[in-house]
């Protein structure tokens, strides 16, 4: 599904991501941990191509989508037109506004579709970023800190919102500092310090995968 090989990224003299390689398979969710300034975001960013790598290559077979940590919404458009607007310039994509419906429907938030972004809470948000997420049908679903200010029931609700969306055959790739969170929801962690990898875990298989994780920060 993708193929991370041997990738660098610098920033001016300073080396963010250090021959960074590993796979990720179809339908898996996979977490990238690790302390700040370790090079989560910008592995994501890279991946989406909004970054360009120095060295290296990334393979994707799919649609690859960003589900950025401050949702970028449009604050002057409601929740319906900030789902129809991407869509909307690919012609790739039909039945825009039913599909748009559907998916609102299934996150909760159908009653929210005329209402604008500083009109939501912030888990109401998250909802909106991810259904503007899905509505280009992606393969590959890249998330930044996907429960970064949230309290401790919208972190619950957001673990079953990115659940529901692997049933829908989507694979993912999330960046997050929540190690209780990246072990509900991940297939595999990947830690990242210093712009390297440290360890990769397959977490259903250690005992107490985040006690493990500690010891690499």
């Amino acid at each position: 599904m993708l193929k991370i090989s041997n990738i660098c990224k610098k920033y001016g003299d300073n080396l963010i991501l250090d021959d960074i390689s590993f796979m990720i398979d179809e339908s898996k969710i996979v977490g990238l941990a690790g302390p700040s300034g370790g090079g989560k975001s910008t592995l994501l960013r890279c991946i989406q191509q909004l970054e360009k790598i120095d060295s290296g290559s990334i393979t994707c077979d799919g649609q690859v989508c960003f589900m950025f940590q401050d949702f970028q919404l449009f604050p002057h458009m409601t929740v319906l037109e900030n789902l129809l607007y991407a869509p909307k310039l690919n012609d790739q994509f039909k039945n825009h506004e039913q599909y748009a419906e559907k998916i609102l429907k299934n996150l909760g938030i159908y009653d929210k579709s005329a209402s604008y972004p500083a009109q939501l809470s912030g888990g109401q948000k998250q909802r909106v970023a991810l259904a503007r997420s899905l509505m280009i049908h992606p393969e590959l679903l890249l998330c930044d800190e996907p429960t970064s200010g949230l309290d401790v029931a919208t972190i619950f609700e957001v673990v079953s919102l990115l659940q529901s969306v692997r049933e829908l055959g989507v694979t993912m790739m999330i960046a997050s500092h929540d190690l209780d969170f990246l072990t509900k929801i991940t297939d595999q962690i990947v830690l990242l310090r210093d712009g390297k990898i440290l360890t990769t875990i397959e977490t259903k298989q250690i005992e107490n995968p985040i006690n493990y994780l500690r010891k690499y920060y």
